[in-house]
């Protein structure tokens, strides 16, 4: 993997996940877009949830998605966001030591969490 800068410097499987958020970030009108990627190499997308009795981050909406079709663990995960800073609690919960991707909504790579 590169370091930061664009999707190109990624490896095929990161960016992926880039364009994966990216897409479904555009798809809903959201303010993020998230993908997650599970020890098997499947692949969740996901956008926010908000509504009166629930409201989730992109992020924990594609953990959720990836716990409910039986993922154990994560490889790694993406976010496509304006925020400087995401909420990656559930990231964590599930991938401990996977990285998270953080991207700007043109799908240019900030920052790299815990990796």
């Amino acid at each position: 993997m590169g370091t930061l800068g664009g999707v190109s410097e990624l490896g095929a499987e990161d960016a992926k996940i880039i364009t994966l958020a990216r897409s479904t970030r555009a798809r809903a009108g959201a303010a993020e877009g998230a993908a997650v990627r599970d020890e098997t190499g499947r692949t969740y997308a996901a956008g926010p949830v908000d509504l009166p009795s629930l409201k989730l981050t992109a992020l924990q909406v594609a953990v959720a998605m990836a716990v409910s079709s039986g993922a154990q663990d994560l490889e790694a995960a993406a976010v496509v966001t304006e925020e400087e800073t995401p909420d990656i609690a559930a990231v964590r919960d599930l991938g401990p030591k996977a990285p998270v991707l953080v991207a700007g909504p043109d799908g240019t790579l900030r920052t790299v969490l815990g990796s």
